[in-house]
């Protein structure tokens, strides 16, 4: 059973990872240096967790590219 858990886990992580870089690609960041889109990452990190609104503009602003290629 724990076995199976596990897999169940690791499986779930690997599809979270690949959707997260499809998102990557998705905002056309494909080719981009590895370093640039964490820093960009973090940077948005401390952004997001000072200021409520630049949340919700970048909410809008994700959710209308989602509507773009009908997702």
């Amino acid at each position: 059973m724990a076995r199976r858990t596990t897999s169940d886990a690791r499986r779930q992580d690997t599809r979270e990872k690949i959707e997260l870089g499809g998102l990557i690609v998705k905002a056309g960041l494909r080719y981009e240096k590895r370093a640039l889109l964490l820093g960009a990452l973090v940077e948005l990190s401390h952004r997001l967790k000072s200021d409520e609104g630049e949340r919700a503009r970048l909410i809008a602003l994700g959710a209308e590219a989602f509507g773009n290629d009908g997702e």
